[in-house]
């Protein structure tokens, strides 16, 4: 029965609708057999609450927003895994919107979330997001926000993402080790504090112990652009013997143009990237990775919510560890 509300199962048993209510909710003021009396029959007519008259009572809603720059991206797709499991456990929902990397987008969906009394809020930033009062007003509207992956300089929010400086060194301590002499670096859309921060981290980890390595740094904002700039690179007379790719995105334009080009790796080509690991392993062979986990961040992600929704602040700023994941590729 799809119409079931309160006052009719305060009329079968012949109960006022408050005990009903509060039998549901398990009040302790309520005994164990009208309890049972009541929720046999809920269940037996399929009752279900009313969220949205829930939501009118309490402000707000048992659903969290969720927005990322593409839920296409493997690395989102798992973030995004990892906190409905989550969220699930503890009886929420998820709303998931995408900002397409653009903030006039980023600030529809937080309406969006704010006309919904979301409960709390997992962001992505937009690159060129530089004004953050919007999250600040939810913030102060008892709204919590947990910043994940691409994070704001400022401490007074709640931040987790991938310690990127580390994934950036260890994929150059494994080019250093192939005793690489040209590199070719790309990194994605240089206005992203993650490819900033990658960027700067490699750069000074080469220019430190492997001085005398020719680096050749550039930035793609799609696979496409990624093929098209190391197809560039590998026409020169001298030609780089190692890539680098900051992303999955800049991976898969790299191996376009590997397989165009029938370039044999690793003998001619040493290839390492930054992945969850799902690209990586679909070429042949293997390519080697740094492994970030959307899915170990969006799990911290959660914990981080759940603990600033209980004690009503911002919290510390945490990281998740990083990997190297050998393959056949250097």
């Amino acid at each position: 029965m799809t119409n079931t509300t309160l006052k009719l199962l305060a009329q079968q048993l012949q109960l006022s609708i408050s005990t009903v209510s509060r039998a549901l909710k398990d009040h302790p003021d309520i005994s164990a057999a009208t309890k049972a009396k009541v929720n046999a029959l809920a269940n037996s007519l399929d009752y279900e609450p009313n969220a949205y008259a829930i939501q009118l009572r309490t402000q707000n809603s048992k659903i969290f927003g969720v927005i990322v720059p593409a839920i296409s991206n493997l690395f989102y797709d798992s973030f995004i895994s990892a906190v409905e499991e989550e969220s699930r456990k503890n009886g929420y929902a998820l709303m998931i919107l995408q900002s397409s990397n653009q903030v006039d987008i980023e600030l529809d969906n937080l309406k969006i979330f704010r006309q919904n009394r979301v409960s709390g809020v997992f962001a992505c930033l937009s690159g060129n997001a530089e004004n953050l009062e919007i999250y600040q007003k939810m913030i102060e509207k008892e709204i919590p926000v947990v910043f994940f992956d691409i994070v704001p300089k400022d401490n007074k929010f709640t931040k987790v993402r991938m310690a990127d400086e580390r994934c950036a060194t260890l994929a150059a301590e494994e080019i250093i080790k192939r005793n690489a002499k040209k590199v070719v670096a790309i990194f994605g859309e240089p206005n992203l504090s993650i490819s900033q921060k990658r960027r700067n981290a490699f750069q000074h980890f080469m220019e430190t112990y492997a001085p005398k390595v020719h680096c050749t740094y550039l930035n793609a904002c799609s696979s496409a652009e990624a093929e098209e700039l190391f197809r560039k690179q590998y026409s020169k007379t001298q030609k780089p013997d190692t890539v680098f790719a900051m992303t999955d995105e800049v991976l898969i334009g790299v191996m376009k143009a590997v397989q165009a080009l029938a370039i044999k790796i690793p003998s001619q080509l040493g290839v390492i990237g930054i992945s969850n690991g799902f690209i990586p392993n679909l070429y042949h062979p293997k390519i080697s990775y740094v492994e970030t986990s959307g899915y170990e961040l969006g799990k911290l992600a959660f914990i981080q919510m759940m603990a600033n929704m209980k004690i009503g602040k911002p919290l510390a700023e945490l990281t998740v560890e990083v990997k190297f994941v050998p393959g056949e590729s250097l």
